[in-house]
């Protein structure tokens, strides 16, 4: 199969790391104008030069702003207008027991995962339907499925995100436009690998001992025995946004290593 986006311009939020830098560089790689987007330039610019050097004939551009604002959202609104393929890949998450979770916890959960796509898709949806194609994806978590007890908010978020994706592809039926939420499992991004690095640190193990533990302590059902990557994940999130996908939509499709003990 080959996938060709080279018509086609994506905008992948939260994209200066982890799993968004890498559908970044696979959307890139698929002959996509990408625009990524960061908190910070420095952080932006960063992922600019990391693109451009990693895909020959990258067009990559990007936005800084903090996304789980109205006033970032607005302000990558009006620096890219108009997208085909929108990846709301944007989100936090902290594990903390469900008693020591304040209401300022939940709130900024909620904006930052959940209204940051909302608003994005509400506005990028339009002109998308208007030109009868367009892709939105949402990367939710199989910790959206199965709540985890260490991060309830955070996995209340992934499960938000899951009803915002299927309602938003039953009110773009028709119109060409998919729309499709991504879960992927326990994945070896940037932010879990900082974690993982200091509870290696406190009990002096390794990162590989960490990771063991996390699996056989909190993913048990895992078939793959192991974190995905990155490019695992990001694979999936190119083959959504290409043509060749045009007949999946509303689907909350996994690539979680099969922790989730499902049949569908």
């Amino acid at each position: 199969m080959h996938i060709d986006l080279s018509h086609r311009t994506a905008i992948v939020t939260g994209s200066t790391a982890g799993i968004g830098l890498a559908i970044a560089r696979g959307l890139a790689a698929s002959g996509a104008r990408v625009v990524v987007t960061g908190r910070t330039q420095p952080r932006v610019d960063e992922a600019i030069a990391t693109l451009t050097g990693e895909v020959p004939g990258a067009r990559v551009s990007g936005v800084a702003g903090d996304l789980g604002t109205l006033k970032g959202a607005q302000a990558l609104i009006d620096a890219e207008p108009s997208t085909d393929i929108l990846v709301n890949n944007l989100g936090i998450f902290e594990p903390k027991a469900f008693f020591d979770i304040p209401d300022e916890d939940w709130m900024r959960f909620f904006e930052v995962n959940v209204l940051s796509g909302i608003r994005l898709a509400r506005h990028y949806a339009t002109g998308m339907a208007e030109r009868g194609w367009g892709r939105i994806q949402f990367l939710s978590s199989e910790s959206g499925v199965q709540i985890p007890t260490e991060m309830v908010h955070y996995g209340t978020t992934k499960t938000a995100q899951l009803a915002v994706s299927r309602g938003l592809a039953e009110t773009l039926a028709g119109t060409g436009v998919t729309v499709n939420a991504i879960l992927p499992g326990p994945t070896l991004s940037e932010g879990v690998g900082d974690f993982f690095g200091k509870i290696a640190a406190e009990h002096g193990k390794s990162l590989a001992e960490v990771e063991r533990d996390f699996i056989s302590t909190h993913r048990p059902t895992s078939l793959i025995q192991r974190l995905a990557t990155v490019d695992e994940v990001a694979n999936l999130s190119v083959y959504l946004a290409s043509e060749q996908a045009s007949a999946t939509t509303g689907a909350a499709v996994r690539v979680d290593g099969g922790v989730v003990r499902s049949v569908i």
